[in-house]
């Protein structure tokens, strides 16, 4: 939070992988750094065939017992796939101990960027984007299946928790012949302005947001200095429009208790 309101950031959206666990900490540290405001969140990830997709879910009812249940299953389903990452790195003569990753995690969601965090310290590979260019990537050799959580059913369960389903960062996943069907399913907003979205995605985005109404949000991606190199909170910048349009949507939602529920 310290260092988001260092470099400028007025509204920041905390969207933990599978987790909102650092949620209730941002919002004490927050009022630390006034004029900071938390958008709370998380990000959700999906399979389809050939890609991994993340939906994001903003101003959720996060602390609902149910969804935290989801989570928790969520969590331990990341978990066990740390330890089979762990066998097939085994495999591929680059040992790890998954209580190394888990060290790193702590409380949190663990996930492939710890997995190569602990990968560069054991100087397997020089950088995380290097252990995932080369061996946690989608088709990687170390990379195995997680249980399959379709973006489709992403969306609606944060319809359900009264959020704001939007796409995560779509020029990454290359997927776009699938948002059709995530708008008719409740998606309300795409992840525009992003840092590695080229200035041709972030027109064509930005195009398709109006003409599917939907909301065009924006964000960092911000994982930590260990895992973003020069990336921080504020870098990528965003239009104050998004957090309006992002705050008009979810007024819809409360006025219209129905349309939360597809």
């Amino acid at each position: 939070m310290r260092l988001a309101a260092r470099h400028g950031v007025r509204v920041l959206a905390v969207t933990d992988h599978d987790s909102t666990g650092g949620l209730a900490e941002a919002m004490d540290e927050a009022r630390r750094v006034p004029p900071l405001e938390i958008v709370p969140g998380l990000e959700i990830n999906c399979d389809v065939p050939g890609a991994e997709i993340h939906i994001l879910g903003y101003c959720l009812d996060w602390e609902a017992p149910w969804f935290q249940e989801f989570l928790g299953a969520q969590r331990e389903e990341r978990r066990q796939r740390v330890h089979r990452i762990a066998a097939r790195l085994g495999e591929l003569g680059m040992p790890i101990d998954p209580a190394e990753v888990f060290a790193i995690v702590k409380e949190g969601s663990a996930g492939r960027p710890h997995v190569a965090q602990v990968m560069v310290h054991h100087g397997y590979v020089k950088s995380v984007r290097e252990a995932f260019d080369r061996y946690l990537s989608a088709n990687g050799p170390a990379n195995v299946p997680r249980k399959r959580f379709t973006p489709v059913e992403a969306v609606r369960l944060i319809r359900r928790a009264r959020g704001v389903p939007v796409l995560a960062h779509p020029g990454l996943a290359n997927r776009d012949e699938l948002i059709p069907e995530l708008v008719e399913a409740g998606l309300m907003g795409i992840e525009t302005f992003y840092p590695e979205h080229s200035a041709g995605q972030t027109s064509a985005y930005r195009a398709m947001c109006r003409r599917l109404g939907l909301v065009a949000t924006g964000g960092s991606d911000f994982h930590g200095p260990s895992v973003g190199g020069a990336r921080h909170p504020g870098l990528q910048p965003v239009p104050e429009s998004a957090w309006r349009d992002l705050r008009s949507r979810l007024a819809s939602l409360a006025a219209q208790p129905g349309a939360s529920i597809p």
